[in-house]
């Protein structure tokens, strides 16, 4: 998934997922907390492949992905696009009105749009965009 979006939740929660996404979503998808201070967006088949990942580890290692499924949600689209992110997950990335929807390659995520800006201060730097080509042998 590419690109980077700007949207608004609404007063129940609710956000507009943008049709390039929503084509990759599909009608169902998984939301859960990541790494960062922010969610990760998974397609069906994604999240199926994330599972049957941690399904062919040694049980103590699943039990150290328990976080990823415990706070996971499915989620579905409503006729006009939009999908509503539980409040533990809103409060997990701290959402509360302005939303950066941004691709990740095989998800997206969601970010606070004032936390993604310092995150995007950083990663964008000229010396951090030659580390990450330098890591693709580019």
């Amino acid at each position: 998934m590419t690109g980077e979006y700007q949207h608004s939740l609404d007063s129940k929660g609710r956000i507009f997922i943008p049709a390039k996404l929503r084509d990759e979503l599909g009608e169902v998808f998984f939301i859960t907390i990541s790494m960062d201070k922010c969610l990760c967006v998974y397609s069906r088949e994604n999240w199926q492949e994330l599972s049957d990942k941690v399904s062919a580890m040694p049980y103590i290692k699943q039990r150290k992905m328990r976080p990823l499924f415990a706070h996971a949600a499915k989620c579905e689209l409503d006729s006009q696009g939009r999908a509503l992110i539980p409040q533990n997950l809103r409060d997990f990335a701290g959402l509360t009105k302005n939303v950066s929807v941004v691709g990740c390659n095989n998800h997206a995520e969601l970010w606070d749009s004032e936390a993604w800006k310092s995150v995007y201060a950083f990663e964008t730097t000229p010396e951090n965009i030659a580390a990450v080509l330098e890591e693709l042998d580019f």
